[in-house]
């Protein structure tokens, strides 16, 4: 038979009159059914605590006013329990304000009704008359109720009525000792029939920790086992004994903590088709995928394994408690098996539950402790916290004090007098699990011993000099003077001089004493089960709380759930990382696990890689198209790094996704077209075979050449489909991401003689991010969007972007009944996060320290709740964190829309934009939702004030819709934020020659001189900007010539010694003057960097090295500028040709000249730019001012790296700053003679700058007065042709 396992209710069994179970259940009990902690008086007993009633004096009311009181009520039989009413004592000032509620079969072994696992305390009266009623989230299936006062009335004392709703309960048990069990048979001819759901469900209760519930066995020896094992349920589902091992043979779920508390736990296992759900009390876990034929089986054992009479499965323990309403498939076995019907039992299996008499009591806080008198003792303690004291006494004739602790898991003893530690044993290990532990400690003759959990293994001993006999008192938990941690946990079966102590006697103070102590009831609580840490946070916990680990989760936060990775490529791109390997997490916070993807941010980034597997077999009809005539086929399955999940989301979001196919042939048709079946198809995501193939569209069953027209055969739609003998191919892309990525190929036409095929598949590329730019623009304040109601009971993450002007307004807000949920700008300098999940409300609050936040450039919000604790971060402000009150509310209840820009409450609604909003790592497409909305705008422009500055090396930030773009036309360098340094290595013969427009050219035909010279001087500069990197060990050395038509020019040179030179002739009758760094062996193969300004008359040098130049100060006719080697070498001054000779051998990088960038015109538009290049020259990394790192998979790579501040026209490595140039007088004497006029002018250069430096650590640090001199790229905006600019591209 087959096995379903859907959620159940624990109220959907035995119970009756469903329809209305709520009706009364106290008011009619006899007084005799009621108890109490004890009783003003005969006319305060709790037989007259019931609602609305004035009998007696009105209502019970105990002697004393304390937290150890109580009343009880016995309802006769087990009930279905689904409210409770609480009222104060009639005509007085007496009544509860808080109180616990306790529920119990037997009368014993109390246990707490705690709301969302977490709050036990319910909210009472505020006076004497009016009925507070609760509802409880889940019904208590018991016999006792007992409610235990918390607070009262401060001016009055305790005073209460009582009143509980419900119906009756049917139930059917059976009791097993450990030694019997119930085999259920479907009969001996019965063959298995497949149902659409079957389901078995039943109650337990126990003490032991561990037994077989449950064992089936069906065909083919498979088996599934319902095992109690230390407090856990474990479901086995195993395939048999000749199934290989692997995990799909034998599959294990585990569920459930701390079921060995003798109370009832529902459990239910169903089948739905191929999945199976396991339920145990409120938590199901589902199992998918299960083969049917897995779970066909002929007969049920219930309470253990030897009903089967399999010797393979003797060695599991019996079950030993109760078992209630054993349901198959709405089959009672309990009642099948009264009667014996299709029910056989084995051993000793009574239809009554015979519950053990077991007293435990709980050490709640620091002040618990329990005093007995009394010598040896034996006790069982059960604890999460890792140290606690047991037990504590003074030793007869002052010898000293014994200590038993726990102590890092271990127990410990210790004999201490005075400050000494006279004796230290310890033994155990892990005794902080939640399971029972028994301690055992003995003195007899001289020699002590303490044994845990009675094995030899566990027992430690000691033989100290003097007697070890404990005084009067025995302290259990804590004590006064206490040097260790208080014992929070639960103690039973305590033993003094070998007698059980009688704990109920305790309580009604006739032996002992205590404090702070729960008796008759544990109250541990496993805090892990369920967790409530994601993505695979490993939980741990101590008695009040719990912790997350959240090590190599890629996950963060008090609970594992906050993503420490992005979401896209373009996210950590405008973060300003470069090209590498990047953990993706597409959903954020959500269930799809990260992935590690290149990005790719000089262009179009790879969204994934994949690698193939090509797998040739007879092919598997999948419901796709049939080969031809039979033929054999060749499969070709690619599996890919990320799972079908991760691929899909990461298609979902991005922009665009490809997929290029290759099919190289011969004598090998593709798709057989043009009405043929295909022989060639391949299957995507979706499972479908796809009959078209890359450059096509779906459902056309062509190629490319198909669809363009242009195939090597008219009559065919692929190239491949024309069957000739000579190689042909099809490629394409593949662009439609509902059918991506490429999962299988199956190529059909390769088995005909003379048949050739190859092909290939290459990566999946996908670029942009739909969510990180989905945008929309609030214009009135009140204006919004709607969205269906938030979800995020237990987690809640909200993060986004906005910019505004305005000083406040709400970003979002859902409500509740009582809960909400809201962010909102508080003031231009603060943001609040608040909520309330029924504790109240709650905000974090972060403050910006005097930042405005309405400046209109964007600022990110991240706002995260959980059960532990809420937290709130804005930009990189300090972050700000509130913790959860302990034992609160946990849920977060919304029923209302969530506004986004607005609000419900009728608060100030938001003005301004708000972009790549996410709830719960799901983006709201709020560009979509504002298209219909008025008073809101789809989108928001304006990126470049908050992302210009990502722009780098005088690039220019551009507006986009969707974002912005960085225009490096007037910068040296190149990449998405223009920061790639454009280089190149150069041999000997290299040269790259940028030539400008000939004078000539513009006034051939004219013939005055006058209009020739006016055009030549619109090609003079009176000021260059000179500035490139350069590494070499070459010396000497020519690295860059720039010349004139009028054969001026300016050369940088490295001399013999490996100084830089720099020459300049601006006169034909004078010589050229020379400038030489002090700065000795630049040829050491580092990277240096040189710029180079000469502003008018002026050359300045870094390093306040000033030069003055003599000649005169016009560049006249710029014609052209050359790296490397000259080739036009004729007319070059001597000492340059024989460098010019030499050639260069070296990195030349990011070069620049005013507006001109040579060496990127050659190497990236050598096609449309007037540069001549000679000899090899290829794009090189030479110049890169820091180590590449093509992997960096979880390390971010910051702007601040780098020196000087991006997007203020700094250099961004090792900014140069200096005096501006100090321009002396222009000495002029004119002598006017009365016939003729002499004009002589002087001119006088006063100094020349160059600026250089080495990219090694840590720039050199400018003096502290020195203004800024910007690294501008712009050329001189006199004497320099317009058209130039325009023309080349730069």
């Amino acid at each position: 038979m087959l096995l379903q396992l859907a959620i159940l209710y624990c109220c959907s069994y035995g119970a009756i009159g469903k329809d209305s179970c709520d009706g009364p259940l106290v008011s009619s009990l006899p007084q005799s059914y009621f108890r109490s902690s004890s009783q003003l008086s005969n006319s305060h007993g709790p037989g007259f605590a019931k609602v609305n009633r004035r009998d007696g004096a009105g209502g019970w009311a105990p002697v004393e006013s304390n937290k150890y009181q109580w009343l009880e009520v016995d309802l006769g039989e087990r009930t279905e329990i689904t409210a409770v009413a609480t009222q104060g004592r009639y005509g007085s000032s007496d009544w509860v304000s808080s109180f616990l509620l306790m529920f119990s079969d037997t009368g014993r072994n109390w246990k707490q009704y705690r709301q969302e696992d977490s709050i036990g305390a319910f909210t009472g009266n505020s006076n004497a008359d009016s009925v507070v009623q609760f509802k409880l989230q889940q019904p208590v299936f018991a016999r006792f109720l007992r409610l235990l006062p918390l607070d009262w009335n401060p001016n009055g004392r305790i005073g209460l009525r009582l009143e509980a709703y419900g119906c009756p309960y049917k139930s059917d048990v059976a009791s097993f000792d450990g030694s019997g069990c119930l085999l259920y048979r479907f009969g001996p001819n019965t063959t298995p029939i497949l149902t659409a759901k079957d389901t078995i469900s039943l109650k337990f209760k126990t003490l032991q920790n561990s037994g077989t519930l449950i064992h089936t066995e069906g065909q083919h020896d498979r088996s599934l086992t319902l095992e109690l094992h230390k407090g856990k349920l474990f479901l086995h589902l195993r395939k048999g004994k000749s199934a290989s091992p692997g995990p799909e043979s034998h599959m294990v779920v585990s569920l459930g903590s701390l079921l060995d508390d003798l109370h009832w736990h529902h459990v239910a296992i169903e089948r739905v088709s191929g999945h199976v759900n396991f339920t145990v009390d409120k938590s199901t876990q589902q199992i998918q995928n299960i083969n049917i034929g897995w779970m066909f089986f002929y007969k049920i054992s219930f309470g253990g394994v030897q009903c089967h009479g399999t010797q393979m499965v003797l060695s599991r323990r019996n079950f030993h408690g109760c078992l209630e309403n054993l349901l198959w498939n709405e089959v009672n076995v309990n009642d099948l098996a009264k009667q014996h019907q299709k029910v056989s039992i084995t051993g000793n299996v009574t239809f009554t539950c015979a519950e053990p008499v077991s007293v435990p009591v709980t050490f709640a806080g620091a002040q618990s402790f329990l005093q007995l008198p009394g010598a040896a003792l034996h006790l069982q303690f059960r604890t999460w916290n890792r140290a606690g004291l047991l037990l504590t006494f003074d030793l007869q004739q002052q010898v000293g004090s014994l200590w038993l602790y726990l102590s890092e898991t271990r127990v410990r003893l210790q004999i201490h007098k005075a400050g000494r530690i006279l004796l230290d044993i310890a033994t155990g290990f892990g005794l902080n699990d939640g399971q029972w532990h028994s301690v055992d400690l003995t003195a007899r003759r001289g020699r002590l011993t303490i044994t845990v959990d009675e094995e030899e293994s566990s027992t430690a001993h000691a033989s100290p000099s003097f007697p070890v006999v404990s005084g009067n008192n025995l302290f259990f938990g804590g004590k006064r003077e206490n040097p260790f941690n208080v014992f929070q946990g639960c103690m039973r079966h305590i033993h003094v001089d070998n007698n059980p102590v009688d704990l109920i006697k305790v309580q009604q103070m006739l032996i002992g004493n205590y404090s702070d102590l729960q008796i008759d009831m544990c109250g541990i609580i496993d805090r892990c089960s369920p967790s409530h840490c994601e993505h695979g946070g490993r939980c741990t916990q101590s008695w009040s709380t719990f912790h997350c680990n959240c090590s190599n989760t890629g996950y963060s936060g008090a609970t594992c759930h906050s993503s420490v990775y992005e979401q896209s490529c373009e996210v950590y791109k405008h973060k300003g990382n470069t090209t590498g390997l990047y953990y993706i997490d597409v959903d954020g916070s959500g269930p799809i696990k990260p992935q590690l993807i290149y990005c790719n941010m000089t262009g179009k980034p790879h969204a994934h890689s994949q690698t193939h597997t090509h797998t040739p077999h007879t092919p598997t009809r999948r419901g796709g198209p049939r080969a031809s005539s039979g033929m054999n086929q060749h499969l070709a399955y690619f599996n890919y790094s990320a799972d079908a999940e991760q691929l899909g989301a990461i298609i979902t979001q991005a922009e665009h996704c490809e997929q290029e196919v290759f099919y190289h042939c011969r004598k090998s048709r593709l798709l057989n077209t043009p009405d043929g079946s295909p022989f060639t198809w391949w299957v995507g995501r979706t499972d479908e075979p796809q009959t078209y193939w890359g450059g096509a569209v779906p459902g056309s069953q062509q190629c490319g050449c198909g669809l363009q027209g242009n195939c090597i055969d008219s009559d065919h739609y692929c190239n491949c489909d024309a069957d000739r003998k000579e190689w042909a191919a099809d490629s394409g892309l593949l662009i439609h991401k509902e059918n991506l990525p490429v999962r299988w190929v199956v190529v059909g036409d390769i088995q005909r003689p003379e048949s050739e095929a190859a092909y290939r598949v290459s990566p999946l590329r996908c670029h942009g991010d739909k969510n990180f730019w989905n945008a929309a623009f609030f214009n009135k304040e009140t204006s919004y969007l709607h969205f269906p109601t938030f979800h995020g009971e237990l987690s809640a993450d909200i993060s986004f972007l906005f910019k505004t002007t305005a000083s406040s307004g709400v970003f979002l807000e859902n409500l509740g009944i009582k809960d909400f949920i809201r962010v909102e700008l508080s003031s231009p300098m603060d943001v609040v996060f608040s909520f309330d999940v029924g504790n109240g409300p709650f905000e974090v609050r972060v403050e910006t320290g005097g930042m405005a936040l309405n400046d209109d450039r964007w600022h990110r919000v991240r706002a995260e709740r959980n059960v532990k604790e809420a937290s709130l971060c804005v930009d990189a402000f300090p972050g700000a964190t509130q913790k959860a009150p302990a034992d609160g509310h946990i849920h977060l209840q919304l029923n209302s829309q969530l506004f986004v820009g607005g609000t419900a409450s009728r608060m100030k609604g938001f003005l301004g934009c708000i972009r790549s909003l996410q709830l719960n790592g799901r983006t709201l497409d709020l560009e979509e939702r504002a298209k219909i909305t008025p008073g809101v705008s789809p989108g928001c422009p304006g990126h470049c004030s908050s992302y210009g500055n990502l722009c780098q090396n005088q690039a220019t930030c551009v507006e986009r819709y969707n974002g912005f773009s960085c225009d490096c036309g007037l910068s040296a360098y190149a990449g998405p934020f223009c920061q790639r340094e454009v280089s190149a290595y150069f041999k000997p013969g290299t040269s790259v020659q940028y030539t400008f427009k000939e004078p000539y050219e513009l006034t051939r035909n004219t013939s005055t001189q006058s209009q020739s010279s006016s055009i030549y001087s619109d090609l003079t500069l009176r000021g260059e900007n000179v500035s490139f990197s350069f590494r070499t060990t070459q010396s000497p050395a020519l690295l860059l010539y720039i010349c004139s038509y009028y054969r001026e020019y300016l050369a940088v040179l490295l001399n013999r010694n490996g100084y830089l030179d720099v020459k300049y002739k601006l006169q034909n009758s004078r010589d050229a003057e020379v400038f030489r760094t002090s700065i000795r062996n630049l040829a050491n193969g580092q990277l240096h960097r040189v710029s180079i300004r000469r502003i008018s008359e002026t050359i300045d040098r870094h390093r306040r090295e000033d030069f003055n130049l003599t000649s005169d100060t016009e560049f006249n006719a710029i014609k052209s500028v050359v790296l490397g080697k000259v080739q036009e070498s004729g007319e070059l001054d001597p000492e340059i040709a024989r460098l010019n000779s030499l050639g260069f051998s070296g990195c030349l990088s990011v070069v620049q000249f005013n507006s001109i960038t040579p060496l990127k015109a050659a190497l990236l538009y050598p096609n449309t730019s007037p540069v001549i290049v000679t000899g090899p020259l290829s794009e090189s990394t030479c110049g890169s001012s820091s180590p590449a790192n093509p992997y960096p998979a979880e390390t971010t790579h910051p702007l601040s790296d780098h020196s000087g501040t991006v997007g203020t026209g700094e250099p961004i490595v090792n900014a140069i700053k200096s005096d501006s140039a100090l321009i002396g007088g222009v000495i002029a004497v004119v002598i006017f003679v009365i016939l003729s006029a002499l004009a002589i002018i002087v001119r006088f250069l006063y100094r020349r700058k160059e600026t250089f430096h080495s990219q090694e650590p840590k720039s050199i640090k400018p003096e502290a007065d020195s203004p800024e001199y910007p690294f501008h790229s712009e050329p001189t905006s006199q004497n320099v042709l317009s058209e130039n600019q325009k023309e080349y591209f730069i």
